[in-house]
């Protein structure tokens, strides 16, 4: 047995740290004193408080704290979420970086214009415009939405569009030359931009942008484009970008597009209708057969539980297939209240993610 400053000496942690995660049910001694509250530790709670010490050290939240304890004796598990929070971390970093950026901008903004030049592939570029455009938000009274975000990174280009009820995302690898810098590309400018690229085939591999808070300017095969960024502050993606890949989902499906666009487009298909907001949607109904492949689930059909069945936005569904640009995706689902995510096999960094609809 060891009491409480001795597991605080052995593991780094201090004496009101042990307290405060014994209160959280995190690291529970194995006896307390009835008469003075004295708390005492076995040897074997060492490691586990070591453990610990090391994830509160790098910020770990306590309910990631706590998974890690429960689970580590199973690494793949704790490596995860190791991972998970990592990527947490570097978003973060990378935030801090683009705040301070417009920080000194504000501070000298004739004298210190944030203008950030990027070279990447033409035909990534072209890509990665294709898979996100058709999430572009065309409400009037949400002009936030009206555009295209260009997430400049220390190592490429996140492109994320949005309309509440779907959204779409694809990164692109780039020699980034500057700070950090994000610039919201009004939609008329996005398809310039995706016209100009297809023009750029053959002439050159590469596009060249330079990318400012003011002014986006991109250059193919000699010809440029110059654009105006729209002056909102787009929604905070990464929130919904963290719960994409800091778990696994309950079904990974991987789906041949042709099949399932003929699926949900045949005369007849099983669809449910839905009003929102005064408009009749056709609802396409997903769900798993037998054998744990995707099926279209009938609209008066009750078999099989509900936990595997996910009702989405049928337009908004053959939308995402066709932006995917692949024979085959990925189709995660983890229930009926669940968003959809619509993924490339051989992409994490693309996928589109699509809100459910009430059964």
């Amino acid at each position: 047995m060891r009491s409480i400053g001795e597991l605080a000496r052995a593991s780094g942690l201090t004496v009101s740290a042990l307290r405060f995660y014994d209160r959280s049910g995190v690291l529970v001694p194995v006896l307390v004193d009835p008469a003075t509250g004295y708390r005492w530790y076995a040897d074997d709670q060492v490691a586990p408080a070591r453990l610990v010490a090391g994830l509160r050290r790098v910020g770990m939240p306590l309910a990631g704290i706590a998974d890690a304890l429960r689970h580590r004796h199973q690494p793949a598990v704790v490596h995860r979420l190791l991972d998970a929070h990592l990527r947490r971390l570097e978003d973060g970093l990378t935030d801090a970086r683009r705040e301070l950026s417009r920080i000194r901008a504000l501070l000298d903004p004739e004298e210190n214009p944030v203008t950030t030049r990027i070279a990447l592939s033409r035909a990534d570029l072209a890509a990665a415009v294709a898979a996100v455009r058709f999430a572009v938000g065309t409400d009037p009274e949400l002009p936030v939405l009206a555009g295209v975000l260009l997430d400049v990174e220390p190592d490429g280009v996140r492109l994320v569009a949005t309309d509440r009820h779907r959204l779409a995302m694809a990164r692109v690898a780039a020699r980034v030359d500057g700070p950090v810098v994000r610039a919201l590309l009004p939609v008329a400018a996005v398809d310039e931009l995706r016209a100009l690229l297809d023009t750029g085939v053959g002439a050159t591999p590469e596009a060249q942008l330079a990318v400012g808070a003011e002014r986006v300017e991109v250059s193919v095969a000699g010809r440029p484009l110059v654009a105006t960024p729209l002056p909102y502050d787009f929604p905070d993606y990464r929130r919904l970008l963290h719960a994409q890949v800091g778990g696994a989902p309950a079904y990974r499906i991987e789906v041949d597009v042709a099949a399932l666009r003929s699926a949900l487009s045949a005369e007849g298909a099983a669809t449910l209708v839905r009003e929102h907001e005064g408009v009749r949607h056709q609802v396409a109904v997903l769900g798993l057969d037998e054998r744990g492949g995707w099926r279209v689930v009938g609209p008066d059909e009750q078999t099989g539980p509900t936990a595997v069945r996910v009702g989405v936005n049928r337009e908004y569904l053959l939308e995402a297939l066709d932006a995917g640009d692949r024979g085959q995706l990925v189709l995660e689902l983890d229930g009926p209240i669940t968003p959809l995510a619509v993924r490339r096999p051989d992409d994490a960094d693309a996928f589109s993610v699509l809100m459910p609809v009430r059964l």
